[in-house]
């Protein structure tokens, strides 16, 4: 599902990642391990297309193309999903009008239809009701007044109402009770057909989990077991 190839990062000046080769597997659940400031949110947010890093070298292959080169958009319709450890606040943006235009913008570059709106409703219904998610939350804005562990389960929503091929999940258990982390954990083992890459320091979560693979960072580089 994804190559990446001799990959080195920067971030201005200095230096992040050096000579990263890693191989993700469809369907995996690839644990992505190292101490703070390794390098592992970095590569994250390379994968998924974030401009403020720039790629010195190497190449990333997703689903048997080069995206080294798209840009974050691109990378998203093509199905690379990011949850990041720090999310911002959108005043004025609710959750429902979120929702509807990923999901929209995720149907039409799939299909080349419009998303109707019955079918949008249909499908939130559904994953507001199996995530327990309160239907007040739909029009509150983007993670303002959210709490560690709601701002977790709006993420979950949105993986699950876009489905994607590849999600990143970058702490996904941090301020998360551990109700939360085992509503993660099982809906990583309900989307059979997602592949994830996932960060995590706690040893509970990632058991939970089950990573299939483990890759270990230290400094930027791959450490060899």
């Amino acid at each position: 599902m994804l190559e990446i190839k001799n990959l080195s990062v920067s971030l201005g000046d200095k230096q992040l990642l050096t000579d990263i080769n890693m191989n993700i597997t469809r369907g995996a659940r690839h644990l992505l391990a190292g101490h703070n400031g390794s390098g592992k949110s970095t590569l994250a947010a390379t994968i998924a297309g974030t401009p403020e890093f720039t790629i010195n070298n190497g190449e990333i292959i997703f689903d048997g193309r080069n995206i080294t080169n798209e840009n974050t958009t691109t990378r998203a319709l093509l199905g690379i999903f990011l949850g990041a450890q720090n999310v911002p606040e959108i005043p004025g943006l609710t959750v429902l009008s979120f929702l509807k235009h990923s999901m929209a913008a995720h149907h039409h570059f799939n299909t080349g239809h419009d998303l109707s709106m019955g079918e949008f409703l249909s499908k939130l219904e559904s994953v507001r009701d199996k995530l327990n998610i309160p239907k007040e939350w739909l029009n509150r804005s983007i993670n303002v007044g959210f709490s560690g562990g709601e701002r977790k389960r709006l993420m979950l929503m949105r993986l699950v109402m876009t489905e994607p091929k590849f999600a990143i999940l970058d702490e996904p258990d941090s301020g998360a009770d551990t109700t939360v982390q085992q509503q993660i954990a099982d809906t990583i083992h309900e989307m059979k057909n997602t592949t994830f890459l996932f960060i995590s320091h706690q040893k509970n979560f990632t058991d939970l989990v089950q990573p299939t693979d483990t890759t270990i960072l230290s400094d930027g580089k791959i450490v060899i077991k």
